[in-house]
C-alpha cells in the first residue's frame, strides 16, 4: 500500500472505536502476518546510527530480517541493552529500522520495543539506579514511583514502548542468586513498592511488565530455575498478593510468565492460571509476555512438549500472547501446528487482538505515528547529545541511595567523629562494582565489552570516605577477593588495621550472571556465609581488638558470625547504585541519619535456610531441634542516630464484624536531638485460624519524618478484609475469633500489642476485597 491508501485504511481511522480498528485489521491479516506479531526479534542497535543488527544467542541462530519483515513483527527485543552504544545513535538506529519495519510489511505497523529497566534503563551510559531490594528498604514507595517516571521518560525518549519490570517475587530462600532483583520477603511490602513503580512507568507512557508470574523464588534450595513445590495456600497467600495488587491498582499492561513448574504444571502452559485467575477473575487484559525462550523450555527442560510446534500450542493455548526474546517456537513450528489441526487459529486471533490493542494504545496504528524518537524530535543540524544520566536522575538515585541505607546495628561508634586513622579494608572498598546489581549495565552487558569505557562515574567507598573524612589518614587494603579462597592478604589487611584508630570493613557481592558472580541470576549460594573468606577476615579483624564498622554491600542478606555482636556497627547496603558510595559515607559521617529498614531478615545462622520471618509456630525456634532459624536481625529492624518514643497506643474498638473495621493509633515523638525518620509498622498476629498462620505479618506501614523534638499521630484504619487468608477449602475468607494488631519498630520490636476480635460468620471475600488499612499521620 501507498502511504495515502494506508492513511485512508479502517485501522488508522482515530475516530473509529479501538475495537472496530483491531478487528477490521486482523480480518485483513493472512495467517503468516497474524503470527508475525506475535514475536520478537533481538537485535542490536548499530554503534554508528544504522539499521539494528540480530543478535545470534545460544539457544537459536540469528534470523533473516529480509524473509521475516514482509509479514510485519511484533516486537524488537534490547537494541540499547544488547551492545553499548551512544545513546543518540542507538535512538537514531532504532529510528532507521523502525522505517524499515514499518515499510516493509503492507499494513506499516512498527514493531514495539522493550528494554530491562530493574536498576535503570539497562543502557550504556543510563543512571545506575539502585536495585529492588534497595526500594524496599525505602519503605517509600512515592520515591520509588518518582524513581520509575524518571526511568519512564528515559525510555521513551529514545523509543522503546516497554519496560520488563519490576519483579515481583517474593523471597522465600534467601540463597536464591536473584534476591537482589526482588523487593524483599514481604508480600504487602512488595505489592506497595512495586504497585508505586509501575504507576511511574505506567504515566510515562510505558508499559510495565509484572514479573515473574508465579512462584520463581520459591524453588527447591534457592537454585534458578528449580522445580517448586508449593502448596495452593502459599501461593494465594503469600506469592499472589503483589501481582493482584499491582494489576488493580497499577495500570499495568503486561505481564511475564515464570519459568517455574508448580506442582508439575509449568507456569508457561497454566491456563488455570495465565488465563482463569489472571485474565477471567482478575480482570488483566493486557499482554502475557514469554520469559526469554521460556516456550521452549517446555519441551528442552519441562519435557511436557515432545516438538517445538506442541511447546508453542501449549503456551498460546494457555494464555502466552507473545515469544521473547525472539523468533523460535512461534515462527515455522506454530504455523505447521496451525496448519495441522493441532492448533485453533483463534488462538492465534486472541493473543493478536491484545498486541494490536496495546500498538494501538502506543500510537503505533495511527496515521502520525512517527518512527523518530523524541530526543531526536527537536534536532536541527548534527547529532544531538542524549543524556540518559542526567543531575534530575543522579538527584533521584542519590536521594533512594540514601534512604536505602540501613543502620542494622551500632555500639555508638557512629557517626564517626575526630578519627585520625581509618583502616579501609575488604574487597568491595575499592571498586565500582560494589554498587551495581546483576541486571545494571555495566555488571549484565558491559562486562562482555571490558574495551568500552564504562560509561558513568561510580565512585568507590574509598573514593568517598577520602572525600567525607578529608582530615582523616585513611589507609586501604583489600585483604581478599570477593570469592577467592586465597588469605594471602590478612597479614597486611591485620597491619593496617591494628596501625588505625578504627576500621572500616566493606564486605559483600559482586553481582553476575550464571555462576560470574556471587549474587544475580544464576548465582545461587550454598549457604547465607559471607562469599570466599571473607567471614576469615572479619573475624582476624575482630580479635585486632580494634573497633571494627562492618559496611555490607549485597544483593542478598549473610550471617555475620561473631560480627552480630561484636562488631561496633553494622551498616548494610543493598546494591545502592552510582551515588552509593556517598550515601554509605554519608551514614558513616552522619551527615546522613539513616532511615533503612531491613526488607529481608539477616539470618543468625548461615545454614538455617531457608527461612523468612513469615512463617509459622513450627518455623520457629524450639527445643525439638538443634538447629535455630531466629534471625540476627529482622524483617523490618533499622536504627537511626536519634531517638524515637511510642506513646499512647490505643484502638477505637475492641471488637467489629467480619466485614467492618477498627482504628488502632500511637503517638510517636522524635525524642532526640536531629531531624529523623521512624518507620511505624503494623502486623496482624491470628493467634488460633482454622488453618495454620504465619505468627505475623504485615498490614501497613508509614513512613513518618520528625524534626527533633516533634510529634506525630499515627493511626491505621484496619478493615477486616485485610485479615482475610484461604481457607480449608481453598476459598478466601475472613474469620470471625480474637486477632492482635501489634505496633512496631520492626517484626521483632512490638511496641503495643492490641486485641481485637471479629464477631458475626465466616465471611467469603475475593479479588475485590479491600488490600489496605487508611493510614494517617498528624502532627500534634
Amino acid at each position: 500500500m501507498t502511504e495515502t491508501t494506508l492513511n485512508d485504511a479502517p485501522w488508522r481511522d482515530t475516530s473509529a472505536t479501538p475495537e472496530d480498528r483491531v478487528e477490521t485489521l486482523i480480518r485483513a491479516m493472512t495467517l503468516r502476518e497474524k503470527v508475525a506479531q506475535l514475536v520478537g526479534v533481538w537485535v542490536g542497535a548499530n554503534t554508528e546510527g544504522g539499521e539494528v543488527a540480530p543478535h545470534q544467542h545460544e539457544m537459536n541462530d540469528a534470523p533473516d530480517l529480509d524473509e521475516l519483515l514482509p509479514n510485519g513483527l511484533g516486537q524488537l527485543t534490547r537494541p540499547f541493552g544488547t551492545a553499548p552504544v551512544e545513546p543518540a545513535l542507538g535512538a537514531l538506529s532504532l529510528q532507521r529500522t523502525q522505517e524499515r519495519v514499518a515499510a516493509a510489511n503492507r499494513f506499516g505497523i512498527p514493531a514495539l520495543v522493550h528494554e530491562e529497566c530493574l536498576a535503570g534503563f539497562a543502557a550504556w551510559k543510563a543512571t545506575a539506579y539502585p536495585v529492588p531490594l534497595a526500594w524496599g528498604a525505602t519503605f517509600n514507595p512515592d520515591l520509588v514511583r518518582t524513581m520509575s517516571s524518571a526511568i519512564g521518560a528515559d525510555l521513551r525518549s529514545v523509543g522503546v514502548h516497554q519496560g520488563l519490570a519490576p519483579v515481583l517475587d517474593v523471597v522465600r530462600d534467601a540463597r536464591w542468586g536473584r534476591v537482589e532483583e526482588t523487593i524483599g520477603e514481604d508480600p504487602y511490602l512488595i505489592g506497595t513498592i512495586a504497585t508505586a513503580y509501575v504507576q511511574g512507568l505506567e504515566r510515562a507512557g510505558i508499559v510495565a511488565t509484572l514479573k515473574h508470574f508465579v512462584g520463581y523464588s520459591a524453588s527447591k534450595a534457592g537454585r534458578n530455575l528449580a522445580p517448586v513445590s508449593i502448596g495452593e495456600r502459599e501461593r494465594a497467600d503469600v506469592l499472589l498478593p503483589p501481582f493482584e495488587m499491582a494489576i488493580r491498582e497499577s495500570g499495568v499492561r503486561s505481564v511475564m510468565h515464570a519459568y517455574t513448574d508448580i506442582d508439575g504444571v509449568p507456569t508457561a502452559a497454566d491456563a488455570s492460571l495465565l488465563t482463569g485467575l489472571l485474565r477471567d477473575t482478575w480482570g488483566f487484559d493486557g499482554t502475557v509476555v514469554a520469559d526469554y525462550f521460556g516456550i521452549a523450555f517446555l519441551k528442552e527442560l519441562h519435557r511436557v512438549a515432545a516438538t517445538l510446534g506442541e511447546a508453542a500450542g501449549a503456551a498460546l493455548t494457555a494464555g502466552v500472547d507473545v515469544e521473547l526474546p525472539t523468533v523460535h517456537t512461534f515462527g515455522e513450528h506454530l504455523l505447521a501446528e496451525i496448519d495441522g489441526g493441532r492448533v485453533d487459529e483463534g488462538l492465534v486471533d486472541r493473543a493478536l487482538r491484545r498486541v494490536l490493542r496495546q500498538k494501538l494504545d502506543l500510537g503505533l496504528l495511527d496515521p502520525d505515528w512517527s518512527p523518530v524518537p523524541p530526543a531526536l524530535e527537536t534536532a536541527e543540524t548534527g547529532m544531538p547529545v542524549v543524556d540518559l544520566d542526567s543531575p534530575g536522575n543522579r538527584a533521584i538515585a542519590t536521594e533512594l541511595a540514601e534512604q536505602s541505607i540501613v543502620l542494622v546495628g551500632n555500639s555508638g561508634i557512629l557517626p564517626l567523629a575526630g578519627t585520625p586513622r581509618i583502616a579501609l579494608i575488604g574487597p568491595n572498598a575499592d571498586t565500582h562494582r560494589a554498587f551495581l546489581g546483576c541486571y545494571s549495565f555495566p555488571a549484565h552487558v558491559g562486562e562482555q565489552h571490558p574495551e568500552i569505557e564504562m560509561g558513568l562515574s561510580i565512585p568507590t567507598v574509598a573514593d568517598a570516605l577520602q572525600q567525607e573524612f578529608g582530615d582523616s589518614d585513611i589507609t586501604i587494603a583489600a585483604g581478599c577477593t570477593i570469592d577467592g579462597t586465597a588469605t594471602t592478604g590478612f597479614d597486611e589487611a591485620v597491619a593496617v588495621a591494628g596501625a588505625s584508630d578504627v576500621v572500616v570493613a566493606v564486605l559483600g557481592d559482586r553481582a553476575g550472571l550464571f555462576g560470574r558472580g556471587t549474587s544475580g541470576e544464576g548465582c545461587d549460594a550454598e549457604s547465607l556465609a559471607l562469599p570466599g573468606v571473607q567471614q576469615q577476615l572479619l573475624d582476624e579483624l575482630l580479635a585486632t581488638g580494634k573497633p571494627v564498622v562492618v559496611v555490607l554491600l549485597t544483593g542478598r542478606p549473610y550471617a555475620l558470625g561473631a560480627a552480630a555482636t561484636k562488631a561496633a556497627a553494622v551498616v548494610q547496603g543493598f546494591f545502592p547504585g552510582e551515588e552509593g558510595a556517598a550515601a554509605v559515607a554519608g551514614v558513616l559521617s552522619g551527615r546522613i541519619n539513616p532511615s533503612g529498614r531491613l526488607p529481608v531478615s539477616i539470618p543468625g545462622s548461615s545454614g538455617a535456610q531457608p527461612s523468612t520471618y513469615l512463617a509459622a509456630p513450627l518455623a520457629q525456634a524450639s527445643g525439638v531441634s538443634n538447629i535455630d532459624p531466629t534471625a540476627a536481625f529482622a524483617f523490618g529492624h533499622g536504627l537511626g542516630y536519634t531517638e524515637f518514643t511510642w506513646a499512647d497506643a490505643g484502638s477505637t474498638a475492641d471488637s467489629t464484624p467480619t466485614d467492618g473495621e477498627a482504628t488502632v493509633h500511637v503517638t510517636v515523638t522524635n525524642a532526640g536531638e536531629r531531624d529523623g525518620v521512624e518507620v511505624v509498622q503494623l502486623y496482624l498476629h491470628d493467634p488460633v485460624a482454622s488453618v495454620v498462620r504465619p505468627v505475623q505479618r504485615l498490614v501497613a506501614y508509614a513512613r513518618v519524618p520528625l524534626a527533633a523534638g516533634a510529634s506525630a499521630r499515627v493511626a491505621f484504619t484496619v478493615p477486616a478484609d485485610v485479615t482475610s487468608f484461604t481457607g480449608r477449602d481453598g476459598l478466601r475468607i475472613v474469620e470471625p475469633g480474637a486477632l492482635e494488631l501489634r505496633l512496631g519498630a520492626s517484626s521483632s520490636d512490638i511496641r503495643a500489642a492490641l486485641p481485637l476480635t471479629l464477631t458475626g460468620g465466616v465471611r467469603p471475600v475475593d479479588h475485590t476485597r479491600r488490600l489496605h488499612c487508611d493510614v494517617r499521620v498528624d502532627s500534634v
